[in-house]
């Protein structure tokens, strides 16, 4: 009796909710509809195709770095990733070409940048065997993480290893560009001034391997975040399934 009684009541009371306030309500049952329909969509993405999204981000990234760093020019005329002096040497730059060094010392500038661009095409399938050892949760992680997520993930897991399978691949490209020689006619010019002392020894081979897995890591760095914010990067279906 008594549930008769209340229903009874909220029906006497609904004349009185103005016209205003039901479309208020309509909205507001229309916006959670939005929500839960989202969330289906959400929820259809299967964790195999949250990895496969999250490895062909990092494929395409990957491609996309190699493909504009392994030019000529893509170090050296990139500002954010051009191989300067070591910094012990760089300290005492302005001295070498005010002393007329200048060629000297842009020819070693321009040779680790060359050997660079040399080397990155190279690292392809050291890349690619690497997005092997990502996980479903390590996937899931990532793509609820910053722009930059992935590329920090990438480097976290697999730094030490590409410098260890890089090293023999700029070896050669130093050899090539003769980078040691250039540094060591640098050192020679610099020793013939009265009263100077040697340059700083450098490990060029070292130097240049960390310096160009940061820059191919910068600029996959930039490539994830065009993916994740531009849709025009998402080239592919699953990319544009996943990051949405």
């Amino acid at each position: 009796m008594r549930k008769i009684l209340l229903t009874g009541s909220i029906l006497l009371l609904l004349p009185a909710v103005s016209y205003a306030q039901m479309e208020w309500l309509k909205k507001q049952v229309d916006s959670l509809k939005g929500i839960a329909t989202q969330s289906v969509t959400t929820a259809k993405l299967s964790d195999t195709q949250i990895g496969a999204g999250l490895k062909e981000a990092l494929k395409v990234g990957l491609e996309n770095a190699i493909k504009s760093t392994g030019k000529t020019g893509g170090f050296f005329d990139n500002p954010a990733i051009k191989i300067m002096l070591p910094e012990k040497v760089r300290a005492i730059e302005p001295v070498l070409k005010k002393i007329g060094l200048n060629k000297q010392v842009d020819e070693f500038v321009l040779s680790m940048n060359s050997a660079a661009e040399s080397a990155t095409p190279l690292a392809t399938d050291v890349f690619a065997a690497a997005l092997t050892d990502m996980s479903i949760d390590d996937a899931k992680k990532i793509l609820a993480g910053g722009n930059n997520a992935a590329t920090t993930y990438f480097m976290d897991k697999t730094k030490d290893k590409l410098i260890a399978a890089f090293q023999p691949i700029v070896r050669k490209t130093l050899d090539k560009y003769e980078i040691s020689q250039k540094y060591n006619q640098l050192t020679s010019s610099y020793k013939k001034i009265p009263f100077a002392k040697s340059l700083p020894s450098v490990d060029a081979n070292q130097y240049v391997t960390t310096k160009t897995i940061d820059g191919l890591f910068t600029v996959l760095g930039e490539e994830e975040a065009k993916i994740r914010t531009d849709p025009a990067a998402r080239v592919t279906s699953l990319l544009k399934k996943v990051f949405k």
